[in-house]
C-alpha cells in the first residue's frame, strides 16, 4: 500500500451538454482550466451511449484484466474517479467508474470502468483539482500491463 496526503486546489462543477462527447468534454475542461490531475468524487449523467469494459465469454484468467467492452444505450449513470497527468500526451489520463441503468430494460444495472460515452441530456460533475504530490498512471508490466495510479515517486510493485 502506498498512501500520500493530497494538497487539492480549485473545486468545479462542470456540466456537460446533450449530444457531447463524455471523454473529449473531460479532457477539454482540465486543458481550458489547467487541470493537471484531481478526483471526481461524483457526476449524475445520462448517456445516449455507453461502453464500459466488461464480457459474457468465458474467461481464461479470471485473475487477468478483461479488455474488451460493452456497448449499452438509453442510460442513466453516476460514477467518480480520479484524473492523472500524462505529461508524455500532453493531457490527462482519466480513470473512471460507473455505474448505467438501462432505461428500457426496467433499470438493469451494470458496473465497470467507462471507456466512452455520449451524453444525453446532461453531466453534472464535481471535479477537485489535486496540487500536489504528482499524480501519474504508469503502465506496470508485472501486472498484465495496467496503469496504476502512482502518487510522486512512487513505483507499484507487482504483487
Amino acid at each position: 500500500m502506498r498512501a500520500h496526503q493530497l494538497t487539492t486546489g480549485r473545486t468545479f462543477g462542470v456540466t456537460f451538454d446533450h449530444g457531447d462527447d463524455f471523454m473529449t468534454t473531460l479532457a477539454k475542461f482540465c486543458r481550458e482550466h489547467d487541470i493537471r490531475q484531481g478526483y471526481i468524487p461524483m457526476f449524475i449523467a445520462g448517456f445516449a451511449e455507453a461502453e464500459i469494459v466488461g464480457t459474457c465469454e468465458k474467461l481464461e484468467n479470471p485473475e487477468a484484466p478483461v479488455w474488451t467492452k460493452v456497448y449499452l444505450t438509453n442510460a442513466e449513470a453516476m460514477g467518480c474517479g480520479t484524473i492523472a497527468a500524462a505529461p508524455e500526451k500532453g493531457g490527462i489520463l482519466p480513470h473512471i467508474h460507473v455505474t448505467l441503468g438501462l432505461k428500457e430494460r426496467s433499470a438493469v444495472g451494470h458496473t465497470s470502468h467507462l471507456l466512452s460515452a455520449q451524453v444525453q441530456f446532461l453531466t453534472e460533475m464535481l471535479v477537485v483539482e489535486v496540487l500536489s504530490p504528482s499524480m501519474t498512471r504508469p503502465r506496470n508490466p508485472e501486472l498484465y500491463d495496467v496503469p496504476l495510479l502512482t502518487f510522486g515517486n512512487d513505483v507499484p510493485r507487482g504483487e
